[in-house]
């Protein structure tokens, strides 16, 4: 039998617990030891009225049975005060369950601002008040659990529930933050979309299924999400009721690319729908697409194949935030395909204006915020008579950390984004249903989509717009108005110096608009209720795709321990029920098929696994180590040489470095670390290790290969990855693969690398406890005790991080302050390969060609430090360890490198 899940010692603080799913919190975790904070209001489900009746009642049921509890009676408004009684009552907070909730169900037409605004208020701006009341708690102690709760009309929209859909989804983008901002202070953060019988739920769902809900079903799920025990899931979106689990990820398309010129267009794009919404191949995102290869690709293309030319003649199309860039592209591109527009700024829609009439177009500027939807679409009816197209761009940015974050910041953007969205539309809402025509193009972002560090406000707005666009795609369907959402990426935040010219304009806003014009069509594929990512020329479709989960009898209760024995099912991405549910009636339809799930009837999908899991992690490595990914294409020229010389070390004095010309041109060895760097490995970490989590991986050792002298300073490579071992060290687990480098046209080996990577907390899966013997790949290399034979000294330059990131490890650890400081660093560090790369040179420099070089890392460097690289040669073998100067702390230990010619030296 497991152990018992335990909470004693912690405070649980439960909004909306006076009744339903809340109050089944707080008896719950007062039963396993927590002392709990029972918040309710006292309202009707339509957050109507308020008395303490509701929570007194909870509180006194806990204290009857031995626990220990306090109300309050405050709005999640004013989440300071909820917090505030925990921290008086208790002294500090460890959990906090936002779960309070109202609905104000009403069609879009008939939906009133009150509706509108009491929902966001109580669901966005209360979970906000709250997490961030305790937030600096958190932060303190390092320990914090935080639960939002969405629900399956935020997940996919429901008819009717706009209002609903929209704060519902806000609070999956609003978590996704959340987990990446807290995960260095040991906050996990954690959403749910739990279906159970309460007064909210009477409303939407049939009398038999609600005879079938219990409460009860949702609180094991959320007691593992909350634990101690839990440092790893954070982040994850969580469907749960009725016995059954299932955990939720985003599913990218790999989508379309075009060449990114004058050829693309709304016609071109059209021609090959069919590859936008292609999941044959596709990604499973945490972020933005890399729109930097993307780029490479695209402008190796020749011109689009061009298809049917859009005519947009006789329609009137409102864009909003379009006196400047991505508005304004969408504005002139609308206009020169036939539409008349209307383009809405706060600051100066005029310039865009007198830009479409010179272009021979009709346009009228309304200078209002988007807020003001009223005003705005008045704009388009007393110039034009009508409305048909709307789409939603308008925005600000109010970026803070969230320990900063106030509602200063956050009041303006959920307004701007989100309520500005919301008012528009309402607005221009009758008109398309008078016509019976309308097209809504809404603007959401990958921040809001997968959340983003700084963030919380923009991507809880941004996530809500995309709740609201499903919600009402469903019910405009009927009315022939369409209804699509687009994350973009656009800037031109890369230079010239970076990148090519042709690449920097690719990168203009004009890239975006003939995807947002062919959505706008009446001639798309896929009409309406759409998420798609689009920039650069490439575009693709986002969508849920859905674990296969494990569904529990339901003729049992169900207690944590038993949902803690099934959670690698819970979280499955692998299994043959995997779907990508897209309506209300797709996320109730495995609820529903578990209701007959009983034990006497032994379902084979309730049926316990034979194997520990243990045996099933052995099992996966002994598949994986058969295996060897596939072959990942590498090219390189000069120009790519130089920049990696440059990147650890060589000065423009070093010809030989930094000059194709040079009769002795050469690239340093060490470049061998970087044609690998996206090779693909023949392995999933979560199949091969438990509790795998990437915050939690450290690279540990590097090893390389040099076995063809000279190289070569331009080639096409190609690279193949294999694992090789993975040992347990019981609380960690060491990983080691392996990456053999090959001449793409001959099958010449050129290089091989090992990397050791560093797992924490995936240890104990009943693994070998010691690594193989591999000669020097695995060699100890202690320094003999004897001052150093030669010992170099080499500044970094501040910018060496800048440059040598350029070479292809793009992580913001090493050039973004903010997102270094979210590392637990005061300033962005170099890369350990960057190191290594001057340590090479050294020992390349003073010792010449060596076949081998092997490191371990052992600190970090920041930009602008000296590195002190200490020698000793013992016959053919340089053992060294490297130095931080300014801190005598090392950064490199346990190396050496063998040499090529053990009689040559150039000391």
């Amino acid at each position: 039998m497991a152990e018992q899940l335990r909470y004693d010692g912690q405070v649980v603080v439960v909004t909306g617990a006076g009744g339903g799913l809340g109050k089944v919190y707080a008896l719950f975790f007062a039963s396993r030891g927590a002392s709990v904070v029972v918040n309710d209001l006292g309202g009707s489900f339509k957050g109507e009225g308020n008395s303490t009746k509701a929570a007194d009642v909870v509180v006194d049921e806990i204290k009857k049975a031995g626990g220990k509890a306090v109300a309050n009676y405050d709005s999640v408004e004013n989440g300071e005060r909820i917090i505030e009684t925990a921290i008086k009552a208790f002294g500090r907070i460890d959990i906090l369950l936002n779960n309070a909730g109202i609905l104000r169900d009403v069609s879009f037409k008939n939906m009133s601002d009150q509706d509108w605004d009491l929902i966001n208020r109580v669901h966005v701006k209360g979970a906000y008040k709250c997490a961030r009341a305790a937030w600096p708690h958190f932060r303190k102690q390092k320990y914090g659990r935080v639960i939002n709760t969405a629900s399956a009309a935020g997940l996919f929209g429901n008819f009717g529930q706009t209002n609903y859909s929209s704060a519902k989804l806000a609070m999956v983008g609003f978590t996704e933050t959340l987990a990446k901002e807290g995960v260095k202070y040991n906050i996990i953060c954690n959403v749910i979309a739990p279906i159970a019988a309460s007064r909210m739920t009477e409303t939407v769902m049939p009398p038999d299924v609600l005879n079938n809900l219990r409460p009860d079903w949702v609180v094991p799920l959320v007691a593992v999400l909350v634990h101690k025990n839990n440092t790893t899931e954070t982040g994850g979106i969580f469907e749960v009721g009725a016995g059954a689990m299932a955990k939720l990820r985003w599913e990218r398309s790999s989508g379309l690319l075009l060449k990114a010129d004058d050829s693309y267009t709304p016609g071109a794009v059209l021609k090959k729908w069919n590859k936008v919404v292609d999941f044959s191949n596709p990604q499973y995102p945490t972020g933005p697409n890399d729109f930097m290869t993307l780029l490479e690709e695209s402008m190796k293309m020749g011109p689009n194949e061009q298809g049917e030319k859009l005519d947009f003649s006789g329609k009137v199309a409102l864009i909003t935030g379009a006196g400047a860039g991505i508005g304004r592209a969408y504005a002139l591109a609308f206009a020169k395909h036939g539409a008349s527009i209307v383009v809405n700024d706060l600051a100066n829609p005029d310039t865009v204006v007198e830009e479409i009439k010179k272009l021979g177009g009709k346009a009228v500027g309304v200078k209002a915020s988007a807020e003001d939807g009223d005003t705005v679409v008045k704009a388009a009816i007393d110039a034009f008579g009508r409305i048909d197209i709307l789409v939603n761009n308008a925005g600000i940015l109010r970026d803070k950390a969230f320990t900063n974050m106030d509602d200063n910041l956050w009041d303006p953007v959920m307004n701007v984004h989100l309520r500005g969205t919301y008012k528009t539309t309402k607005a221009a809402w009758p008109y398309f249903l008078k016509q019976k025509y309308g097209r809504v193009l809404n603007t959401t972002s990958t921040s809001g989509i997968y959340g983003n560090f700084g963030q919380a406000n923009y991507a809880a707005a941004k996530c809500g717009i995309l709740g609201f666009s499903r919600a009402l795609a469903a019910e405009g369907a009927k009315y022939n108005i369409n209804v699509n959402t687009i994350a973009p990426n656009a800037g031109t935040a890369m230079t010239a110096t970076i990148m090519p010219e042709e690449m920097v304009q690719a990168f203009k806003p004009d890239y975006i608009a003939p995807v947002v014009l062919a959505l706008c069509s009446d001639k798309c594929p896929d009409p309406t209720n759409g998420l798609y990512e689009v920039g650069s020329g490439w575009v693709g479709k986002t969508r849920w795709q859905r674990a296969g989960g494990h569904g529990f009898p339901v003729d049992v209760d169900l207690v944590p321990e038993e949902v803690l024995k099934h959670w690698k099912a819970i979280v499955d991405f692998d299994s043959p029920k995997v779907d990508h549910p897209e309506k209300m009636q797709d996320s109730l339809s495995k609820v529903m098929a578990n209701m007959e799930n009983k034990r006497n009837k032994s379902p084979a999908s309730s049926s316990p696994s034979s194997q520990e899991p243990a045996s099933e992690h052995l099992a996966a490595i002994q598949e994986a180590v058969k295996k060897e990914g596939h072959p990942t294409e590498y090219s390189f020229t000069d120009r790519d040489t130089i920049l990696y010389n440059l990147g650890v070390g060589a000065k423009s004095t070093d010809l030989k470095y930094v000059f194709e010309g040079a009769e002795d041109f050469q690239v340093l060895p060490t470049f061998g670390v970087i044609p690998p760097f996206n090779a693909e490995m023949p392995f999933d970490y979560d199949t091969i290790v438990p509790n795998f989590n990437p915050m939690m991986l450290l690279h540990g050792e590097q090893y390389l290969e040099v076995r063809k002298w000279p190289l070569p300073t331009a080639a096409q490579l190609s690279s193949k990855a294999r694992l090789l071992e993975v040992v347990d060290k019981g609380s960690a687990a060491i990983l080691k693969s392996g990456v053999t480098t090959t001449l793409a046209e001959t099958g010449e080996e050129v290089f091989y690398n090992e990397m050791t990577v560093f797992l924490r907390g995936c240890g104990g899966f009943g693994g070998p406890k010691r690594g193989a013997d591999r000669g020097p790949a695995t060699a100890p290399n202690a320094v003999p005790n004897r001052h150093p034979d030669v010992v170099v000294e080499a500044k970094t330059s501040e910018d060496q991080a800048a440059i040598y990131r350029l070479s292809g490890d793009y992580n913001p650890l090493h050039v973004d302050p903010a997102f270094a400081k979210m590392g637990g660093f005061k300033a962005p560090i170099l890369h350990g390969l960057c190191t290594f790369g001057f340590a090479g040179k050294a020992v390349y420099e003073r010792f010449g060609a060596f076949k081998n070089i092997k490191v371990r890392f052992a600190g970090p460097v920041i930009p602008g430090q000296t590195l002190v690289t200490e020698m000793w040669r013992d016959g053919g073998k340089v053992t060294f360890q490297v130095k931080v100067k300014e801190t005598g702390k090392p950064c490199i230990a346990g190396a050496a490198a063998e040499l090529m010619d053990a009689s040559q030296s150039k000391i």
